[in-house]
């Protein structure tokens, strides 16, 4: 019924409808799929969760004389420098180092992230190899966003299409990505923010894929490929939503062009720092399977509850939980009532929508298509051998 082109070009005129995928399902429900179809242009989705497989690519500009840096350090956060002599890559999850070498698990590298694009000052202490066209050996200075040439985010796995529920069956508290699981079943955490997530609302990813302008962080990024782990394979409900974890995607997008409030680090007790990111994606309302997907509900999306106790790859599950149970704070497992918990924030998650929505609205951001697809053909491949196989002859 529509193409993008015509979308965007309402959009400039500043005359495009668009909805938050919330008001669409609303909508939906008073109106019908084939009204709502011709009433809406665009449709906004939005999640705020930690994203802990994200990452900056820092250039610092060379030196004098020049440096080639071997090894790093951001506010005490140890960054990759096996790049060019002055590139580096600050991961999300890497730990911060005391001066003695012990480990500051409470800071990371999203902290760093966080401070740089809060417009803070960081430490800078780099160590060279000494060649004859870098013969500096150390490096020492403060930085901020604005004394550096590229600051941006490289995330290679972010937005899972769904996640699981982590409980905890064993008899002592364990310290999770997910947060603390409370022994016997004491609590049931979940990540993912149920039906209004982007990539639920566009399940077989027809709208989405590299080359798709998004809201990261903040300010405008892009799907750069698919994301680590991405696994389109998973098993589908009959509304096309899977059972378990997903799709997942790689995003990038220049980090000085980012809000605060919308990337701050983060930490799991007794587990690590990570990353809190927003992200909103846009769906352009091309035709009426664009909405059929879009309405879906809470009680039309399930996640899997995995219990922790078992320390293995495969874990054992209680079945599977709809979205809507989740989140009327408890669900009942083997006879007894348990707590849940979400990971993302709901809130936020609601406003990164709201905020793209007003971009449209505005004509500050326009849709673009991908450049292709997504694979849907993608496996699973794990690592099933314990160690390898060492010979001392």
């Amino acid at each position: 019924m529509r193409t993008i082109a015509e979308i965007n070009d309402k959009i400039r005129h500043k005359k495009a409808v668009v909805w938050t995928v919330e008001e669409l399902k609303a909508r939906v429900l008073e109106k019908g799929i084939p009204a709502v179809t011709k009433e809406v242009d665009v449709v906004t989705t939005g999640t705020f969760e930690p994203m802990e497989s994200s990452g900056a690519i820092i250039n610092l500009g060379h030196t004098d004389p020049p440096i080639k840096i071997r090894r790093c350090w951001l506010d005490g956060v140890p960054a990759y420098s096996g790049f060019g002599a002055v590139d580096l890559y600050l991961g999300a999850t890497e730990v911060a180092e005391a001066q003695d070498g012990e480990e500051i698990r409470e800071r990371g590298g999203g902290h760093a992230i966080a401070d740089l694009i809060a417009g803070k000052p960081i430490h800078l202490r780099a160590i060279g190899q000494v060649t004859d066209c870098y013969p500096r050996a150390s490096f020492e200075t403060t930085l901020t966003k604005d004394t550096i040439n590229q600051f941006y985010l490289y995330n290679p796995r972010n937005l899972y299409q769904n996640f699981i529920v982590g409980v905890n069956g064993g008899d002592r508290p364990l310290f999770t990505y997910l947060g603390p699981l409370q022994p016997h079943l004491g609590n049931a955490v979940y990540s993912n923010p149920g039906a209004i997530s982007p990539l639920f609302n566009d399940p077989e990813l027809d709208l989405i894929g590299p080359g798709t302008r998004i809201f990261l962080g903040g300010g405008i990024g892009y799907v750069a490929w698919e994301g680590t782990q991405h696994f389109p394979k998973q098993k589908r409900l009959p509304n096309k939503t899977p059972i378990g974890p997903a799709a997942t995607l790689a995003l990038i997008g220049d980090a000085k062009q980012m809000n605060p409030r919308w990337v701050r680090g983060c930490y799991f007790h007794n587990y690590g720092p990570s990353l809190m990111l927003g992200v909103g994606v846009p769906l352009p309302i091309l035709n009426e399977q664009v909405v059929l997907h879009c309405a879906v509900q809470d009680q039309d999306v399930v996640a899997p509850i995995v219990d922790f106790s078992i320390p293995r790859r495969v874990r054992p599950t209680f079945g599977l939980v709809s979205y809507a149970q989740l989140k009327t704070g408890r669900i009942t497992l083997e006879g007894k009532p348990v707590r849940t918990a979400p990971l993302a924030s709901i809130f936020f998650s609601r406003q990164v929508a709201l905020e793209l929505k007003q971009w449209i609205e505005s004509g500050e951001f326009t849709l673009t298509e991908p450049v292709i697809p997504l694979p849907m053909d993608r496996s699973f491949l794990p690592q099933n051998l314990w160690g390898s196989q060492l010979s001392l002859e």
